[in-house]
Protein backbone atom coordinates (compact mmCIF):
# COMPACT_ATOMS: atom_id res chain seq x y z
CA UNK A 1 0.00 0.00 0.00
CA UNK A 2 1.33 3.44 -0.94
CA UNK A 3 1.95 5.99 1.81
CA UNK A 4 1.44 9.76 1.69
CA UNK A 5 2.85 12.27 4.19
CA UNK A 6 0.44 15.17 4.79
CA UNK A 7 2.06 18.31 6.27
CA UNK A 8 -0.38 20.98 7.47
CA UNK A 9 -0.71 23.05 10.65
CA UNK A 10 -4.52 22.81 10.57
CA UNK A 11 -5.93 19.71 12.28
CA UNK A 12 -9.13 20.16 10.26
CA UNK A 13 -7.26 20.21 6.94
CA UNK A 14 -5.18 17.18 7.96
CA UNK A 15 -8.40 15.29 8.78
CA UNK A 16 -10.11 16.25 5.50
CA UNK A 17 -7.12 15.38 3.32
CA UNK A 18 -6.20 12.23 5.27
CA UNK A 19 -9.70 10.75 5.21
CA UNK A 20 -10.03 11.44 1.50
CA UNK A 21 -6.68 9.71 0.78
CA UNK A 22 -7.47 6.76 3.08
CA UNK A 23 -10.84 6.24 1.35
CA UNK A 24 -8.95 5.91 -1.92
CA UNK A 25 -6.75 3.14 -0.46
CA UNK A 26 -3.66 5.11 0.53
CA UNK A 27 -1.85 4.93 3.86
CA UNK A 28 -1.39 8.35 5.51
CA UNK A 29 1.14 9.76 7.96
CA UNK A 30 0.85 13.35 9.17
CA UNK A 31 3.05 16.20 10.38
CA UNK A 32 2.08 19.62 11.74
CA UNK A 33 5.18 21.57 10.65
CA UNK A 34 8.45 21.32 8.74
CA UNK A 35 10.47 19.97 11.66
CA UNK A 36 7.90 17.28 12.38
CA UNK A 37 7.87 16.38 8.66
CA UNK A 38 11.66 16.02 8.55
CA UNK A 39 11.57 13.80 11.66
CA UNK A 40 8.94 11.55 10.05
CA UNK A 41 10.98 11.43 6.82
CA UNK A 42 14.08 10.29 8.69
CA UNK A 43 12.16 7.19 9.79
CA UNK A 44 10.30 6.32 6.60
CA UNK A 45 10.04 7.48 3.01
CA UNK A 46 6.49 8.04 1.78
CA UNK A 47 5.49 7.63 -1.88
CA UNK A 48 4.26 11.26 -2.02
CA UNK A 49 4.14 14.37 0.17
CA UNK A 50 1.34 16.92 0.43
CA UNK A 51 2.49 20.30 1.77
CA UNK A 52 0.65 23.37 2.97
CA UNK A 53 2.47 26.64 2.24
CA UNK A 54 1.75 28.44 5.51
CA UNK A 55 3.47 26.45 8.27
CA UNK A 56 4.68 27.67 11.69
CA UNK A 57 8.42 27.05 11.35
CA UNK A 58 9.29 27.22 7.66
CA UNK A 59 7.07 27.69 4.63
CA UNK A 60 5.96 24.81 2.45
CA UNK A 61 7.97 26.45 -0.34
CA UNK A 62 11.15 26.25 1.77
CA UNK A 63 10.37 22.71 2.84
CA UNK A 64 9.76 21.66 -0.77
CA UNK A 65 13.07 23.20 -1.85
CA UNK A 66 14.89 21.39 1.00
CA UNK A 67 13.25 18.06 0.11
CA UNK A 68 14.15 18.36 -3.56
CA UNK A 69 17.76 19.31 -2.70
CA UNK A 70 18.25 16.29 -0.41
CA UNK A 71 19.32 13.11 -2.23
CA UNK A 72 17.24 10.81 0.01
CA UNK A 73 13.98 12.73 -0.65
CA UNK A 74 14.53 14.40 -4.04
CA UNK A 75 12.58 11.73 -5.97
CA UNK A 76 9.48 11.85 -3.74
CA UNK A 77 6.66 13.69 -5.56
CA UNK A 78 5.50 16.83 -3.73
CA UNK A 79 2.00 18.30 -4.04
CA UNK A 80 1.59 21.78 -2.60
CA UNK A 81 -1.96 22.26 -1.36
CA UNK A 82 -2.63 25.81 -0.19
CA UNK A 83 -5.13 28.64 0.14
CA UNK A 84 -2.46 30.70 -1.63
CA UNK A 85 -3.76 29.85 -5.10
CA UNK A 86 -2.72 32.75 -7.34
CA UNK A 87 -0.86 32.08 -10.58
CA UNK A 88 2.26 33.60 -8.98
CA UNK A 89 1.99 31.22 -5.99
CA UNK A 90 1.64 28.26 -8.35
CA UNK A 91 4.58 29.45 -10.43
CA UNK A 92 6.70 29.88 -7.29
CA UNK A 93 5.69 26.43 -6.00
CA UNK A 94 6.74 24.77 -9.25
CA UNK A 95 9.99 26.74 -9.17
CA UNK A 96 10.72 25.26 -5.71
CA UNK A 97 10.34 21.77 -7.18
CA UNK A 98 6.68 20.96 -6.50
CA UNK A 99 5.31 18.31 -8.85
CA UNK A 100 1.76 19.69 -8.55
CA UNK A 101 0.00 22.66 -6.94
CA UNK A 102 -3.64 22.51 -5.85
CA UNK A 103 -5.61 25.40 -4.32
CA UNK A 104 -7.72 24.97 -1.17
CA UNK A 105 -10.47 24.23 -0.62
CA UNK A 106 -9.15 21.17 -2.39
CA UNK A 107 -11.22 19.18 -4.87
CA UNK A 108 -10.88 15.74 -3.23
CA UNK A 109 -11.23 13.78 -6.48
CA UNK A 110 -8.56 15.94 -8.12
CA UNK A 111 -6.28 15.49 -5.10
CA UNK A 112 -6.56 11.69 -5.18
CA UNK A 113 -6.13 11.59 -8.97
CA UNK A 114 -3.06 13.87 -8.80
CA UNK A 115 -1.40 11.91 -5.97
CA UNK A 116 -2.01 8.54 -7.63
CA UNK A 117 -0.70 9.78 -10.99
CA UNK A 118 2.48 11.08 -9.34
CA UNK A 119 3.02 7.83 -7.42
CA UNK A 120 2.63 5.72 -10.56
CA UNK A 121 4.49 8.26 -12.73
Amino acid sequence: MNTVLVVDDSITEIEIISSCLRRSGLNVITACDGGDAMNKLSGQKPDAIILDVVLPDKSGFELCRDLKAEASTSKIPVVICSTKGSDMDKFWGKKQGADAYLAKPVDQEELVRTVKQLIQG
